[in-house]
């Protein structure tokens, strides 16, 4: 199994937003996956769990099986990763049914080796033994969700506490933020939410955004808030 991860020596802080999101094939309940190539043009949201069977990441992966529409929409494609095997997968893919109303039907990658956990600085280096031997509160630390544009590019990365379930209408928002500034060159303020007025980025001089925009408001030289574009 080979993973290709960023070459830097900085590799030991961790992934950052505008790395390239690490490569593998692994397996999955949808088969095997290579990763860059399953993205293809589309975007992606990688989200990971420390263990099977766990409750939170239970009620986490019926919510997003339930809203996979709404990623389809936005051309994203969601995969989940948890630290077990995909056999395991498959029997807590029916107590996900059974207890949340719908089963993933999106992939769940089997991470039983720690590839894809330690590739994506989820897990040391060093973790080693089985899957089944570790709890998860030894793989506490696989609570990330990444946004991955088509780029490959590592756009957002979360992470969450075993405790607390994570916000997936967030990760929906933030993506409506992320195609748009990604198509026109303004940024969104706090709370935005799509349609709502946003801010020209501040890489664009007045003189460019008068042939861009016409008029903003300014209640700052710093702040020009302009309709959402279309």
């Amino acid at each position: 199994m080979e993973v290709k991860v960023p070459d830097r020596m900085e590799m030991d802080m961790g992934l950052r937003i505008g790395d390239t999101a690490p490569d593998f094939e692994v397996e999955s309940t949808h088969g095997t996956i290579k990763f860059h190539e399953w993205i293809g043009d589309s975007w992606a949201v990688l989200f990971s769990h420390p263990k099977d069977f766990t409750p939170v990441c239970t009620t986490e992966l019926g919510y997003m099986a339930r809203i996979k529409p709404e990623f389809d929409k936005r051309n994203t494609k969601i995969i989940g990763i948890s630290v077990d095997s995909t056999e395991d997968h498959e029997g807590w893919a029916r107590d996900i049914e059974e207890t949340q109303g719908t089963a993933p039907n999106y992939p769940l990658i089997g991470d039983k080796d720690y590839v894809v956990a330690k590739a994506y600085g989820m897990l040391p280096a060093e973790t080693e033994g089985e899957a089944k031997g570790r709890t998860a509160a030894d793989n506490f630390t696989v609570r990330n969700v990444f946004v991955i544009g088509p780029d490959k590019k590592i756009k957002l990365i979360l992470v969450y506490p075993m405790t607390t379930g994570r916000n997936f209408d967030e990760v929906l928002r933030v993506i409506d933020s992320l195609q748009l500034t990604a198509n026109h060159k303004v940024a969104t303020p706090a709370q935005w939410q799509p349609g709502d007025d946003v801010i020209i980025a501040g890489s664009v001089n007045n003189e460019q955004a008068k042939e861009i925009f016409g008029t903003w408001k300014e209640p700052k030289p710093y702040i020009r808030i302009v309709p959402q574009p279309q």
